[in-house]
């Protein structure tokens, strides 16, 4: 059985990594200040980003996914055809819609793929799993490596499913910003408010910074150190305990 992946562009992986192991990347389109920006996990898209200073004024961007329609259009025109079955790997869907956009197409993408895997010479039915693996950027990147190495071992589709589902509860991605205005512009444009002005303001004077974590659809500061330096140091800390702890995967991003 030939099993495919998908992840989202929001998933931290490199595109080496992506490219080497044939990941197809749902894309999401970035607005700022009328300029568009694909994010596909191109280098070359990226470095425009930085190159024309999008960056600089992103705290104004809005973000949108690829609606249902695009995602079967995408699956029905190549995926269907070149696997027997997908894996699609989402950021938490409490933080995102692209989790239900997928779900949303799974309907059309199985009523529909039959014609097309028969155009195609193809025979047999296609499988689709769409994962929540309920964290985000570097957490959901824990989960889609280990897909990865599932599928290499040949495992069955059904036991992929339950230990992808098993590690989506136990993956954990870190975030600490260095702007807290910059976050707290960000998080309210996605209608969390649990970052006030007041509290920007304050933990900007006095240099204070939040460790994030996004773990189980849930994401909420765990720790405020001084300063961005100590920070990092601490959160890289907690990661070595962890790995001489032991993984459930032997994978860090």
């Amino acid at each position: 059985m030939r099993i495919g992946l998908v992840m989202d562009a929001s998933c931290d992986l490199p595109e080496a990594f992506v490219r080497e192991h044939d990941i197809t990347v749902l894309p999401i389109r970035v607005d700022v200040d009328g300029q568009t920006f694909a994010d596909r996990r191109d280098n070359a898209e990226t470095q425009r980003f930085l190159d024309q200073e999008l960056g600089a004024r992103s705290h104004a961007a809005s973000t949108e996914p690829l609606e249902p329609e695009a995602v079967e259009a995408l699956f029905l025109d190549s995926l269907v055809t070149r696997y027997d079955g997908v894996f699609c790997l989402t950021i938490t869907a409490t933080r995102s819609p692209i989790n239900a956009n997928v779900n949303k197409a799974n309907a059309g993408i199985l009523t529909h793929y039959r014609a097309a895997r028969e155009k195609a010479g193809l025979s047999g039915p296609f499988l689709l799993r769409v994962i929540d693996t309920q964290s985000l950027f570097t957490g959901s990147a824990v989960v889609v490596a280990e897909a990865v190495r599932l599928i290499e071992r040949d495992l069955p589709s059904a036991q992929i499913r339950e230990q992808l589902t098993d590690l989506s509860h136990n993956a954990y991605g870190y975030l600490m910003p260095r702007d807290l205005h910059y976050l707290r512009s960000r998080a309210r444009k996605k209608g969390d408010r649990s970052i006030g002005m007041f509290g920007a303001a304050l933990g900007s004077a006095l240099d204070i910074k939040p460790i994030l974590r996004g773990w189980r659809g849930q994401t909420s500061p765990v720790a405020k150190l001084h300063g961005f330096e100590s920070g990092a140091q601490a959160l890289f800390k907690h990661v070595v305990g962890r790995i001489r702890a032991g993984l459930l995967t032997p994978t860090v991003t």
